[in-house]
């Protein structure tokens, strides 16, 4: 397949945003990470379903880059069969809880079946005035498959407690406005380019050894990336990322992350300032190379470069993220422009970078 073309890329872009993978549960994403890697090196998993990949070519005596971007997606986990046959819930990772009901998910079964689901809650007609003006706690919503009893939900739909529960929506790409739309770009869309900046450096001798890791349940805290760090002991690190859009949510002066201007460079987030010399030299590189890009001063939020940059006695890393709107919600919207110019970003810093430029950061 040609990964220069975009049909390719966004095909397996829809693949990814259509598996189910919440944090815990990532194996059908890990497997279809697996099937577009099967070429590019040596794969190994560990029992927390951390992939990674060797890259065919690496010498093992050259500095080691970690390319990360983790497999998970937000979601939810049956807590409780209650006695009406309704299902409670806790998040797996950050929600807004006004953003959760009335919509579609997938319960797995016992049987490993995923089975349709819909969040409700209760109807206006049967709210006091204080609890339309109150806000949700997650509590109140429960996850309705259809069973009328806790005894048909156990034995007729094979629900169990601690089965995953993952969010529902289907991609869809309108090429006419360069508009893609579906859930869980945050984070397949790293992980999709992560397997295309790869694909499209398969020929290229570099000066550095590449080693990914898909990094399992970020967003429970960016547990994977404590173990992949561990193992991989890179010298310097990218992290690939579904960062969220602000051109919706601020006024226009501080728009830092909008849609169809390029990925998004943070020099800070809650849990790591960004080495400033390797974030200088990317946004150098970007300007040589007429790549669009995007700065970011973030106050919340955080991603894999919080466990990596404190591993190995510390490691420069820089986050390249493709912008995301409704990030953490049923649906995201992003665009195919934004995520060509992370990829390409990618692959230039890694055909520049060499034991002397890393040691110089």
């Amino acid at each position: 397949m040609d990964y220069n073309k975009k049909e390719t890329n966004i095909k397996m872009i829809a693949e990814l945003s259509n598996a189910i993978g919440v944090s815990g549960f990532e194996d059908d994403v890990v497997n279809i990470i697996r099937k577009y890697c099967e070429d590019l090196g040596t794969m190994k998993e560990d029992t927390l379903r951390n992939l990674f990949l060797y890259r065919n070519g690496n010498t093992g005596n050259r500095p080691v880059v970690q390319l990360d971007a983790h497999t998970d997606e937000v979601g939810f986990m049956v807590q409780a069969i209650r006695s009406n046959g309704t299902l409670q819930m806790i998040p797996l990772g950050s929600w807004v809880t006004s953003n959760i009901p009335a919509h579609k998910v997938q319960v797995r079964n016992f049987e490993g079946e995923y089975i349709s689901g819909i969040i409700g809650s209760k109807p206006p007609h049967y709210m006091s005035e204080q609890e339309k003006k109150s806000g949700l706690d997650i509590k109140q919503l429960s996850v309705d498959v259809g069973a009328r009893s806790q005894q048909e939900a156990i034995n007729d739909f094979a629900i169990r407690i601690g089965e995953p529960i993952a969010p529902f929506a289907e991609f869809e790409y309108i090429e006419k406005r360069d508009i893609m739309m579906g859930k869980a770009f945050d984070n397949r869309l790293g992980c999709a380019g992560l397997v295309t900046t790869l694909k499209l450096l398969e020929q290229e001798q570099l000066q550095v050894d590449l080693v990914a890791g898909f990094a399992a349940q970020e967003e429970v805290g960016t547990r994977g990336a404590v173990v992949t760090s561990r193992v991989i002991k890179p010298d310097i690190a990218i992290v690939f990322e579904g960062c969220p859009a602000d051109d919706t949510i601020v006024d226009t002066f501080e728009i830092q992350t909008a849609i169809k201007k390029g990925p998004m460079l943070r020099h800070i987030d809650a849990k790591m300032i960004v080495n400033p010399r390797f974030q200088r030299f990317v946004l150098d590189l970007a300007a040589r190379h007429n790549i669009p890009v995007q700065e970011g001063v973030r106050s919340g939020g955080g991603t894999n470069g919080a466990a990596i940059h404190l591993s190995n006695e510390g490691v420069p890393t820089i986050v390249i993220g493709v912008p995301v709107c409704y990030a953490h919600t049923h649906y995201g919207i992003s665009t195919y422009y934004d995520y060509e110019n992370s990829v390409k970003l990618a692959c230039e810093i890694l055909k520049v970078l060499n034991e002397d430029i890393i040691k110089s950061f």
